[in-house]
């Protein structure tokens, strides 16, 4: 790792970026607008405006959002002293990537027809070069173990023919990969927050599964290893009323996320709301990072902030696109 004095100048420039974050007024005043062309209007008063003129209308903000947040990582990861870091944020980007072309390929092979309009260029592998080794299944030389993972999961496809075999395969490689980049920064901030993710992810899973009903000998494959909370802690919370988790998972800090779960009747709603909390656990795992003045964390708090940013924008221009309960959106949007 590069002495930490050296991020003193990643950390002096990431502060003054910050302050070309979107204040929680400005969002809310996208979300209060009456109609999507004035929400634009507000967006236009901020560093998204050099990417409206790339709408192909209105209702092409997703593009305008996206475009954004990869000029963010674009910028940061010219100045960072360790780009792994950038990577790490990155890597789920380029499993969905890969993710969109499988499917796209068992379509094709179907008669149905490629989405190469899904893929996203927030990935750190470029898009060509991804399609390409896809299609001529020259794998071996894609990066962070896609040259394993992608080949596994095909394999897996044409053993069971379900979709979600193939994807649980590729989500349990990403959290491999990101943990394996963030161990080789030797920067334990990296590190415990990548573990952190691994256990919001496992929670969500955990959630949805419990809604859905899910035979309990089933759950434990849709669970991450590499977390802070072991996967038996976590399948132990399975048979137990939401509202207790909080005092089981007491030792760690996600805990916190549920002290305000006080009754999990509404398992849907409640699903939504932990997305939420869980978000904001993950920046919580970088609380220290934010006021050392060399501190490598501060790279992965300023970006996750940033995508949280585009986050919660998508949540306001969406809600008022499709003129829903104001509210009920302001209840969902992140606080970091």
């Amino acid at each position: 790792m590069p002495p930490a004095e050296q991020y003193g100048y990643s950390v002096a420039r990431l502060r003054a970026m910050s302050g070309r974050l979107l204040e929680e007024s400005l969002i809310q005043r996208v979300l209060e607008s009456d109609d999507l062309e004035t929400a634009v209007k507000v967006l236009g008063e901020t560093s998204y405006v050099q990417w409206l003129g790339e709408q192909k209308g209105t209702l092409d903000f997703d593009r305008v959002i996206e475009n954004e947040l990869v000029h963010g990582y674009d910028e940061v990861q010219k100045f960072v002293p360790d780009a792994r870091l950038v990577q790490i944020c990155r890597l789920p980007y380029d499993f969905h990537n890969v993710k969109v072309l499988l499917k796209s390929l068992i379509l094709a092979k179907e008669g149905g027809e490629r989405r190469f309009d899904l893929l996203t260029p927030l990935g750190n592998i470029d898009r060509d070069v991804l399609i390409t080794a896809m299609e001529t299944e020259e794998y071996r030389l894609l990066p962070f173990g896609l040259h394993r993972a992608v080949p596994e999961a095909l394999a897996l496809w044409e053993q069971t023919k379900d979709a979600l075999v193939m994807e649980k395969s590729l989500d349990r490689a990403l959290f491999e990969a990101m943990g394996n980049l963030a161990r080789e920064t030797n920067i334990e901030a990296a590190v415990q927050w990548v573990r952190g993710r691994i256990d919001a992810e496992n929670i969500r899973n955990l959630l949805r599964l419990k809604r859905l009903d899910i035979d309990p000998s089933d759950v434990g494959s849709f669970l991450h290893a590499g977390g802070l909370i072991s996967k038996e802690k976590l399948l132990s919370l399975l048979p137990e009323p939401v509202e207790s988790w909080g005092r089981s998972l007491s030792f760690s800090e996600v805990g916190d996320a549920f002290s305000h779960v006080e009754d999990s009747s509404d398992l849907s709603t409640l699903v939504v709301r932990m997305e939420r909390l869980l978000d904001e656990y993950i920046f919580s795992v970088l609380e220290e990072s934010k006021f050392g003045a060399f501190e490598p964390g501060y790279v992965l708090s300023f970006l996750w902030k940033k995508e949280m940013e585009a986050k919660n924008l998508r949540i306001a221009m969406v809600s008022v696109a499709n003129d829903t309960d104001r509210s009920m959106a302001k209840g969902l949007l992140r606080h970091v």
